[in-house]
């Protein structure tokens, strides 16, 4: 069973920084890609970010040039760097895995980040 742990979210003021973290419980490599969502109250669940089994990476534009998505394959694990926070980024934010090999989809618990002005 695959399982995806995150953490890493929290509360901080605007301009300031938060690193999510998501470990799986499996090879991380093997995963044709890795993103984190991120999901506002009354709003539906939005791609912030994604990253490739070889490295490339995309972002949602209104996070461009402040966030940084990585990962550690010796750690199995997708980090998002958001710097520059602003009160629009604050959501539930979710790693998201999907594995080609199954077409299996595969999420984490959410974690709370939470920007004040």
């Amino acid at each position: 069973q695959v399982q995806l742990v995150t953490s890493g979210g929290g509360l901080v003021q605007s301009g300031g920084s938060l690193r999510l973290s998501c470990t799986v419980s499996g090879r991380i490599q093997s995963f044709a890609t890795m993103d984190w969502y991120r999901q506002a109250p009354g709003k539906q669940r939005d791609l912030v970010a994604s990253i490739t089994s070889g490295g490339s990476t995309n972002y949602a534009d209104s996070v461009k040039g402040r966030f940084t998505i990585s990962r550690d394959n010796a750690k199995n694990t997708v980090y998002l760097q958001m710097n520059s926070l602003k009160p629009e980024d604050t959501a539930v934010y979710y790693c998201h895995a999907f594995r080609i090999a199954t077409m299996q989809h595969y999420w984490g618990r959410g974690t709370q980040v939470t920007v004040s002005s």
